[in-house]
């Protein structure tokens, strides 16, 4: 059975009463003998976490607890035998980049010597001919006088000519290559035996004709009589197949095929004669092949000049990399944890080493709500603590809260509420380095 509860209005009073011996041991006592605001609070300061910003094997651990340190003095190292070959492999790699570089530069000046030298040559051949059209006759199916078109005018027309007489040429090579297989396949072995015994009669002749200055050579010149009578009968009954077969309609679609063919490759060439003939200067072929060499030349130039720059900056990166390997103090203070020992594998952001700066050390208190208007920016306090009982330290106040908190913060009474105070953050001066952080204090203002 569970005992039996007071009354409602005796455990109403006794909730007060504990709420209020609560709020009193919280706060402290409001006042001194002399009237002076007083507080209590704990000695703090701004503490660093310092981490690795690289995985890896700690080498080293240069601090110990308690140590104080200035920003700067390194407080470990870490393993840098990874990072260091690939730092032997990036710095070959960019000697590599910078030796071809070096080598596309070479190659892209000469390239420009001879660009300048083919500019120079065509220009002087150019001087000569330039009027050169002036005393061509006019031939009598146009009008018009040679010298009416300009060079550029001429060139396109040229150039056009050499394109529509391309395409004819290709139209008649296909054509060949139709009539070719509705000849058959007899026709065209034919055709080809009969080249084949062309070929062999003449070799044999010319092989007949030297055995004609012999010395005691006549059983050589008979030999090749021989022979020679036996290829020019081959030839005869070569023609003669060739002849029967030139009877048929597909044969002399073969031939008409190929005539046409033959002079659509000669109309082809007297238009790239004729372009190649007004190409003077900076259009001729000679210009324009030195100047594809140039730009060629360029473009691998810059390619060179783009690795160099890669293999540069992938060396930045390790050498980035292995600067970070040791981890610096990031000011002065006092080294309050050590959370590593050499060996141990250390991810980053995981915390190493804590520190404070017990140069700047704060405190914060909690004033009643009805005292608030007595605290002001900059205001003066005492502090004192027990490790120094007789001794006294100087403080000033920083920052008051702007909004109140309950003591306990879960108070929700008209007689709780009277219980809400506001933080005041006080700076301290330890100008001899005796308070310590966590140390019990309490603050008299002035």
């Amino acid at each position: 059975m569970h005992p039996k509860l007071p009354p409602l209005p005796v455990r109403i009073v006794v909730a007060l009463v504990v709420v209020a011996t609560i709020v009193y041991f919280a706060i402290g006592r409001n006042t001194s003998d002399d009237g002076n605001l007083k507080a209590s609070g704990t000695i703090e300061s701004v503490t660093v976490n310092v981490s690795p910003e690289l995985a890896g094997k700690v080498a080293d651990v240069l601090v110990e607890e308690g140590q104080a340190v200035t920003k700067g003095d390194p407080l470990l190292s870490l393993d840098g035998s990874l990072l260091n070959a690939q730092r032997v492999v990036a710095s070959a790699q960019s000697d590599s980049a910078k030796s071809a570089l070096n080598t596309a530069t070479a190659a892209y000046a000469t390239a420009q010597g001879q660009y300048d030298a083919a500019v120079s040559t065509a220009l002087a051949a150019e001087r000569t001919s330039r009027t050169s059209v002036w005393a061509e006759s006019k031939p009598g199916e146009y009008d018009l006088p040679s010298w009416y078109f300009a060079k550029e005018e001429r060139i396109a027309a040229a150039q056009a000519e050499v394109d529509s007489s391309l395409v004819k040429l290709e139209a008649a090579f296909q054509k060949v290559d139709e009539s070719q297989k509705g000849a058959g396949l007899s026709f065209l072995e034919l055709e080809s035996n009969l080249a084949q015994a062309r070929i062999a009669y003449q070799n044999v002749k010319a092989a007949y004709d030297k055995t004609s200055g012999a010395t005691d050579g006549q059983d050589l010149r008979d030999a090749a009589q021989t022979l020679l009578d036996d290829t020019e009968l081959a030839l005869e009954e070569a023609q003669t197949a060739y002849d029967d077969a030139l009877s048929t309609d597909a044969a002399q679609d073969v031939l008409e095929a190929r005539a046409n063919w033959v002079i659509a490759q000669e109309i082809y060439n007297t238009a790239v004669d004729n372009l190649r003939a007004l190409q003077t200067g900076l259009d001729s072929p000679a210009v324009m092949t030195a100047e594809n060499s140039l730009n060629q030349a360029k473009v691998a130039m810059e390619q060179a000049e783009a690795a160099v720059k890669t293999a540069e900056a992938n060396l930045a990166l390790i050498d980035t990399q292995i600067a970070k390997l040791t981890i610096y103090a990031p000011m002065d203070g006092i080294i309050l944890t050590r959370n590593v020992e050499p060996g141990e594998f250390i991810q980053p952001g995981a915390v190493a080493v804590t520190m404070a700066n017990l140069d700047s050390l704060t405190i914060t208190v909690y004033v009643p709500e009805d005292q608030y208007g007595n605290i002001s920016l900059g205001q003066s306090a005492t502090v004192t603590v027990d490790s120094f009982p007789n001794e006294t330290f100087t403080a000033e106040v920083v920052h008051i809260a702007d909004q109140a908190e309950f003591t306990p913060r879960n108070v929700q009474t008209v007689e709780g509420r009277s219980a809400t105070v506001y933080a005041v953050k006080l700076k301290v001066t330890d100008a001899e380095g005796k308070l310590k952080i966590g140390m019990p204090a309490d603050v008299e203002f002035r």
